[in-house]
């Protein structure tokens, strides 16, 4: 059992008194999960119906008027003023799909951009050219790389796996996550997959192969495990590839001055390239949507330059070299070089270096946007550069080195350098902020610790920065530079990162492919087949230099693996902690009404983690406490399995046992993507005004329930109601849990609709006595003000635990709950409204 103790500042009696409104938009605090019960409660959910009674229009029609949108119960970074009732998106129009095109190339396609500064010189470092079959065999190793892996795969394949415009390896989990039962997170509630955009439409009616597979899926405890360690293995390489992406691009621009300036050595490189690394890590903090536009014109006129140089040189000096389009050429170089050459791969796939952020930076741009940048600017202007550095090396072999710099037309290289570096510079913007992305849905789906986030657009709500991971991208970027001092070495390490997240994404895009799209066997095993083998194959290039540098890349994966898996394993287990000790109905039953103390007027809203039951922490409460407030709230912030949940779908509420104990559960749910900003007094009046709705409908529903029972007790439908919840006696106010409707009403039935049905009999819900003295109840407890109740959670591995269960959760899990936010430093509300209990659960 818990010990609690409380942490109160001298004045918590009166705090209890306090007859000032005062309070916070509520907790960044997120659901662990929910209990699995096999009696779920009928919950309601708030915003499905219309209370047609005039002055209790919908909270939807009501936050229409306010000049802020109030859309949660959090508080967290800027506010967003798309509402998101409309979160379907509509078909955006012609023009701002081209304006989000141009932005792309700012954003996501600066890395694939500037990789023709180090492909080829990083190649034949490792094969000596001596003779054209190197030249042309490398070239369409290159070419062919390019046309597969980020052409047929990612733009034509995997973005159209993403999760309602949501991409990354997290989105494609949560993707997964709602098709069959594999969160390891027990927070699956049957509500859940009532959200609007929680299912999907299924291309196809046959379903027995997808249902084998769920059910393998959700029968093997192992398999959960291993698909959960996939998506945190992927999601560390992406922030990996954070680290390893601006160091790389900027060092090899910078390397350009090398052969120009005299005595610009080894020391001014590494000292230039941090210069800059410090100054573009500063400028995030206004986001990427500034950052796109400020940068999409410099990579404009860098692709246009890179085609432009191809071409020059294409037909300048060797326009032959098209003839590496046949990929016998390919043969012909391994043929000849053999061991060397497959070491050589590990240059090659530096070719695709930062595909993965077309994906991964999908919440930022759309589908379309990305698909129309790559295929008509990107796709031909890297070809170009490519067949140009080709040419200009089958007259200049021994140039490789400096191919892209020597190949330049002369009297062009400083605007060409300038253009480079810049380029460079911006190549790091795609990687820095799929970064962002991935740590945000790994938060949101209880796979990292809880950081500040900051919503940088009021336009686009997938355009974050989190102040903590850039420092950190800064520092680590600073000192691989420092340390590395070659780029030579960098992409001995650049590579593993990049082919180990493409691995990743084909493993889950294939279980998408079986379990949800219901593709053909024959194409969903062709897909792994052709680009697993080719990623398999890289693979095993690069892991050849592990020693040269390629450590690097895994100690920062194995670094953020362990992170996240530590966060989930700790957090499930207080989570199930909880659970077990929960405080029972009964108990509540025999301290009565007024609870075991004293009643004082006012709200509490008591944070928890659990959707069902009532938390122990409100024990702790009880035993500490002179008095409780005479309405209690029980607030839940739940995260489910899709971006973004509408705010008419938000909140479900229920009562917590007979109507004159006055207590509450509400849940909210949020998807991955959700934006919370809200006003803490608007916040309070969201939830009276919500509160009363609810009271509402279930006066209207237990008349209905009673009326019906009335006139044919023989004919009750079990779908409609379950009987066996209401009590012998004459009425509903003995009821303990309130009849709802197992079934949504259609989108355009309205509560009206169904209040017709009643007879003239049934008594109307405003003249219902019970109704008008609760409502009175709850607005002198508005009137009183709010209080938040917060508990604080301390989790402790039990005495007989493993030693390493010992070490993961006394020292490493419990350090990182102290320094993340959470409790009231993620509250805005005024100190002395904030009551605290500390707990220790034993896991």
């Amino acid at each position: 059992m818990g010990k609690g103790e409380i942490e109160e500042s001298s004045s918590t009696v009166g705090l209890l008194k306090r007859c000032t409104t005062g309070g916070s938009g509520g907790s960044t605090r997120w659901v662990d999960g929910s209990e699995v019960d096999s009696e779920s409660p009928p919950w309601l959910l708030f915003g499905d119906e219309e209370i047609s009674r005039e002055g209790y229009g919908s909270v939807r029609r009501r936050l229409v008027k306010k000049p802020k949108r109030v859309d949660s119960f959090d508080v967290e970074a800027m506010e967003i003023s798309v509402a998101h009732a409309s979160h379907h998106k509509k078909e955006a129009s012609l023009l701002s799909t081209l304006a989000l095109a141009f932005q792309t190339l700012g954003v996501v396609y600066g890395d694939l951009g500037t990789s023709p500064l180090y492909v080829f010189s990083d190649v034949f470092s490792k094969v000596p050219i001596t003779s054209e079959v190197d030249v042309l065999g490398a070239l369409s190793i290159v070419l062919y790389t390019i046309a597969l892996l980020p052409l047929m795969k990612y733009v034509f394949i995997v973005l159209k796996a993403n999760d309602n415009g949501e991409g990354g390896t997290f989105a494609l989990y949560s993707l997964i996550c709602r098709y069959a039962n594999v969160n390891l997170l027990p927070n699956r509630q049957p509500a859940d997959e009532r959200i609007s955009s929680f299912k999907l439409k299924l291309p196809t009616p046959e379903l027995e192969r997808a249902l084998n597979i769920k059910e393998i899926l959700e029968r093997k405890s192992s398999l959960k495990t291993l698909l959960l360690l996939l998506v945190l293995m992927g999601t560390s390489m992406i922030i990996g590839d954070g680290i390893l992406t601006p160091a790389m691009s900027v060092m090899s621009a910078v390397s350009g001055l090398q052969g120009k300036i005299p005595g610009f050595g080894t020391n001014a490189l590494v000292i230039t390239s941090i210069i800059i690394l410090g100054a573009l890590f500063s400028i995030q903090k206004y986001g990427s949507s500034k950052v796109g536009f400020t940068f999409a014109p410099a990579l404009a006129l860098w692709f246009f330059s890179l085609g432009s140089i191809g071409i020059y040189n294409l037909l300048k000096h060797d326009v032959t070299v098209l003839r590496a389009l046949n990929p016998a050429y390919i043969y012909l170089f391994f043929k000849k070089n053999s061991t060397n050459g497959w070491s050589a791969l590990g240059g090659c796939v530096l070719c695709i270096t930062g595909a993965e952020a077309m994906f991964a930076d999908l919440g930022h741009f759309s589908v379309k946007s990305i698909q129309i940048a790559f295929t008509s600017v990107v796709f031909p202007c890297l070809f170009l550069a490519y067949f140009g550095q080709a040419a200009y090396l089958m007259k200049h072999p021994n140039s490789y080195g400096r191919v892209f710099y020597d190949s330049v037309p002369d009297g062009l290289f400083w605007p060409v350098f300038g253009i480079a570096t810049v380029a460079a510079i911006i190549a790091s913007q795609a990687m820095i902020s799929a970064s962002f992305s991935c740590v945000k849905q790994a938060m949101a789906l209880g796979c990292f610790p809880r950081l500040k986030i900051i919503h940088t657009s009021k336009k686009h709500m997938g355009q974050i920065y989190i102040p903590v991971i850039n420092w950190f991208l800064m520092i680590m970027c600073m000192l691989v530079v420092a340390a590395f001092r070659s780029t030579t070495d960098i992409a001995n390490a650049y590579g593993i990162a990049e082919v180990g997240v493409m691995m990743v994404s084909t493993t889950l895009v294939t279980v998408v492919m079986l379990l949800i799209w219901q593709t053909n066997l024959f194409l969903a095993f062709l897909f792994p087949l052709i680009f697993g083998t080719m990623e398999l194959i890289y693979m095993s290039a690069v892991l050849s230099k592990i020693l040269e540098g390629g450590w690097l890349p895994l100690v920062f994966a194995s670094f953020f693996l362990c992170v996240m898996y530590l966060w989930n394993y700790g957090s499930v287990l207080k989570y199930q902690s909880e659970v077990k000790q929960k405080i029972s109905m009964d108990f509540m039953h025999e301290l009565g009404s007024s609870l075991g103390t004293v009643r004082v007027p006012g709200i509490g809203l008591l944070y928890n983690e659990l959707v069902q039951g009532i938390p122990s922490i409100f024990g702790q409460f009880l035993l500490d406490l002179p008095a409780i407030h005479s309405v209690i709230v029980f607030v839940c912030i739940k995260y489910v399995p899709v971006p973004i949940v509408p705010q008419d779908e938000r909140f479900l509420f229920r009562r917590v046992g007979p109507k004159d104990y006055h207590m509450f559960r509400c849940v909210a749910r949020y998807g991955y993507k959700d934006v919370r900003k809200e006003d803490h007094h608007a916040f309070e009046q969201l939830l009276v005004d919500s509160l009363e709705k609810f009271l509402r409908k279930e006066a209207l529903d237990l008349a209905l329930e009673s009326n019906l029972i009335q006139q044919d007790l023989d004919s009750i439908s079990v779908k409609s109601r379950d009987e066996s919840e209401i009590q012998d006696g004459d009425g509903m106010d003995e009821l303990k849990i309130p009849l709802m409707s197992d079934q949504r009403l259609d989108a355009g039935a309205s509560t009206s609709e169904a209040s017709m049905a009643l007879p003239a009999s049934v008594m109307s819900v405003d003249e219902d006595p019970s109704l008008e003295y609760e409502l009175s109840a709850l607005r002198e407890a508005t009137e009183s003000g709010f209080t938040y109740l917060l508990g604080h959670g301390d989790v402790r591995a039990k005495k007989n635990s493993w030693f390493i269960k010992k070490l993961s959760i006394n020292y490493f899990y419990a350090f990182m709950r102290k320094n993340c936010r959470g409790g009231a430093a993620t509250m805005r509300v005024p100190h002395m409204n904030i009551i605290q209990v500390g707990m220790t659960y034993m896991v």
